[in-house]
């Protein structure tokens, strides 16, 4: 096991951490090395038991998913508060009530309201009467602070296809330390030099370390780190706590953000794209059969295959989540194009019949449907097992992304296998129900045995 441990923003542009975030990458070793029992929940709560620092909030994550979560919600948790406000002072508060309210809450990890308070700051304030004495004005004043401190820019310097910026600012020996900053000079129109002390009140003073403003209000962010699988239920609940105990003041308000907003924006997509889906496989297969019952007969087995996902989730202890969806929605098309073959077979074996003359009877139609099925058993069994053979592996894989693509694969499986076996049962029932409407049952028919 090896260790590495991280204060603060990498010296990259790309780094979104602030200086208040301390980092620790922990490789450990493959689990098959692991103690007999540990399991990588049980290696979570010995690290969240042993790690304790105070002030901070301890988050377990991968490396890489605490960037993308970053970069993509501005939190360093699945879940966050965002809380508005007026002032900086009222939502800080209503943070560390939340914070109090959620840290001993079921389910909850950890939580972390941002400081409004912390960040030391060098003020220079114009003293306007010292500087009008002097001929001065502020912005005379502040010109000097700029450059003396921060530094001006006074030109470019070309060195043949390159251009490089030129900077000019004091030296860090007079520039360094308080004593330093109140003895820089200050020239006069009347060409004297004036210590910017006897121009300017210099001191530091605390003040907020970041200043964050969203829809024109303050804002500040409390960190949720949450075991619940069920984000939705979770929220809920939370929800309902925080109304009963924390006490705002006038105008402060929050939202729930991070996963759980993540989680609304995909239901209302999910809410657009399955209906479009499934409208397209509609339209492809009325195209393809030109019947209307037909098309109905073939997404019957749409439902079929849903016995069987919704059992392998359950059994796998898998929420809905979008991958899920994903494999949900290319169960429609594999359980469309499964069906509409089904339907081939048993259309060729009716339409030989018919071209024979032997289609006079039900018993006919029934000995048409047998034959059909017949011939569909091999090709279904065979795209039953490519299916399986093909997604099976994935449910014992460990390394990265497995566990996404297990939630892919474990609906498509599930529902591959009740389709395969409902749609050799049930199709040619409701293909005799459909075709036998111009029969008159006999007591002779094969369903009417003596």
């Amino acid at each position: 096991m090896t260790v590495f441990g991280k204060a603060g923003a990498a010296e990259t542009a790309t780094d979104p951490a602030p200086m208040s975030m301390f980092e620790t990458t922990i490789q450990v070793k493959p689990p098959g090395q692991w103690r007999p029992g540990m399991t990588w929940e049980g290696l979570q709560r010995e690290i969240q038991s042993h790690v304790q620092t105070p002030g901070m909030a301890d988050i377990i994550w991968m490396p890489i998913q605490t960037r993308t979560e970053m970069l993509t919600t501005g939190f360093r948790s699945n879940l966050g508060l965002r809380v508005y406000g007026r002032n900086l002072r009222d939502i800080a508060a209503a943070g560390e009530q939340i914070e109090q309210a959620l840290k001993d809450f079921p389910e909850t990890r950890s939580v972390f309201a941002e400081r409004s308070e912390g960040g030391r700051y060098l003020d220079i304030t114009s003293d306007r009467e010292a500087i009008a004495r002097y001929g001065l004005t502020v912005d005379d004043i502040n010109q000097v602070v700029e450059t003396a401190i921060g530094g001006a820019s006074i030109g470019f310097t070309v060195e043949g296809r390159e251009r490089y910026p030129i900077n000019v600012r004091l030296q860090k020996d007079f520039r360094d330390t308080l004593s330093a900053i109140r003895q820089i000079s200050v020239a006069t129109p009347g060409g004297a030099q004036v210590p910017l002390s006897s121009l300017a009140t210099i001191e530091y003073a605390s003040g907020p370390p970041e200043i964050r403003s969203e829809n024109g209000q303050l804002v500040t962010y409390v960190s949720v780190d949450t075991i619940a699988s069920d984000f939705g239920g979770y929220v809920q609940r939370a929800g309902d706590h925080l109304r009963q105990t924390v006490h705002a003041a006038p105008g402060v308000y929050w939202e729930w953000a991070g996963a759980f907003e993540q989680m609304q924006q995909v239901e209302s997509r999910l809410l657009l794209i399955i209906p479009f889906t499934l409208l397209i496989i509609v339209l492809l297969i009325y195209i393809n059969t030109r019947s209307f019952v037909k098309t109905c007969i073939v997404l019957l087995a749409v439902p079929f295959s849903l016995v069987g996902a919704f059992w392998l989730l359950y059994l796998c202890d898998y929420q809905f989540s979008v991958a899920v969806a994903v494999g949900l929605i290319a169960l429609a098309g594999i359980d469309a194009e499964t069906g509409v073959v089904m339907l081939i077979y048993l259309d060729q074996a009716y339409d030989e019949r018919v071209a024979r003359g032997a289609m006079n009877n039900f018993s006919d139609l029934i000995a048409a449907v047998k034959e059909g099925a017949v011939q569909r058993i091999r090709p279904k069994m065979m795209t039953m097992a490519a299916i399986l053979f093909g997604l099976l592996p994935i449910m014992w894989s460990t390394g990265s992304g497995s566990e996404v693509m297990k939630r892919i694969a474990a609906p498509m499986i599930g529902g591959v296998i009740t389709s395969a076996v409902l749609g050799l049962l049930l199709y040619p029932v409701l293909y005799v129900l459909w075709r036998g409407r111009d029969f008159t049952l006999s007591r002779r028919s094969p369903l009417f045995p003596e």
